[in-house]
């Protein structure tokens, strides 16, 4: 027991992770007795939502700080993994049935309604804006320059991580929506579409710092590694192989889960709205994303 609660003593204690994680498993838990929530779908959403928490809340902190192929496993879990499980548990339902009517009805909705929320939700569900932000991301943050002042400045080190949660919450929701446009942004096909472009850029990145034959982050060697007996070439190696291979098969496996729900709705007849006119237009009236799944 004392080991364990030693690696979830946080390496860096930060307010606002354990109010956001807290805040969504009260919200979570109070709606899922009301909305139906199958078990699969809750252990998903409790998996990905824990192992959000470990990545940014636990003494791995320090290793991920310490290690660049940590480093990538660590945005593995907060880009893709937690996201990709949460998105998967459709969580949309029992997040506003754990909201109290009555904040629903003064708070949430209007805000919500407002044209700067309409205006937000179109340009971030965009499919285009959607691909470019979450791979543009981990490009961004993987600039050597970038990257080494995100790791010198907690702060900065803190966007970085918070960035990739909120871009992957919003990117696999927008792919891994079970249901047909609308009332969802995309219809099923182009949702495989979405997530199948965001592969290549992956494998490209993931094979450049991979084959790279100099060293392209030495903040790690400068800061001091947290495993001496891996050298700072091998460790590089390891992380570029996380993003080529973990990281596109993640994209992989949602093509296959869109393309699922594609064929599902097919068989249900479920698609009729998308041939009538106009329903390929966005849809206005936009909502939060957990109003959205359901």
């Amino acid at each position: 027991m004392s080991t364990l609660l030693y690696w979830l003593d946080p390496w860096e204690p930060s307010p606002t992770v354990v109010i956001c994680v807290l805040l969504a498993a009260v919200l979570f838990a109070r709606g899922a007795r009301h909305a139906r929530v199958s078990v699969p779908r809750r252990l998903s959403f409790w998996i990905g939502l824990v192992a959000l928490y470990v990545a940014l809340h636990t003494r791995l902190d320090y290793f991920f700080e310490h290690e660049f192929f940590m480093h990538r496993l660590q945005h593995l879990v907060l880009h893709h993994l937690g996201p990709f499980l949460i998105a998967l548990s459709y969580p949309g339902a029992a997040l506003r049935a754990g909201i109290p009517f009555a904040w629903r009805q003064r708070w949430v909705r209007p805000a919500t309604q407002t044209k700067v929320a309409r205006v937000f939700f179109d340009i971030v569900f965009n499919p285009v804006i959607a691909v470019t932000l979450f791979v543009g991301l981990i490009y961004f943050w993987l600039l050597s320059p970038i990257h080494f002042k995100a790791m010198l400045d907690y702060r900065l080190y803190r966007v970085m991580n918070w960035s990739m949660v909120i871009d992957g919450l919003l990117f696999w929701w927008l792919v891994l929506d079970p249901r047909p446009a609308p009332p969802a942004r995309l219809a099923p096909g182009r949702r495989i579409l979405v997530v199948i472009a965001a592969i290549p850029p992956q494998i490209i990145l993931g094979a450049y710092i991979f084959f790279t034959p100099h060293e392209l982050y030495p903040i790690y060697s400068i800061c001091g590694r947290a495993f001496t007996w891996i050298t700072p070439m091998r460790d590089q190696q390891v992380g570029g192989l996380l993003l080529w291979i973990p990281g596109s098969m993640m994209s992989v496996i949602g093509a296959l889960i869109a393309l699922r729900h594609w064929l599902r709705l097919s068989a249900r007849s479920r698609l009729r709205k998308e041939r009538e006119p106009g329903a390929g237009a966005p849809v206005t009236d936009a909502k939060t994303p957990a109003s959205t799944a359901s």
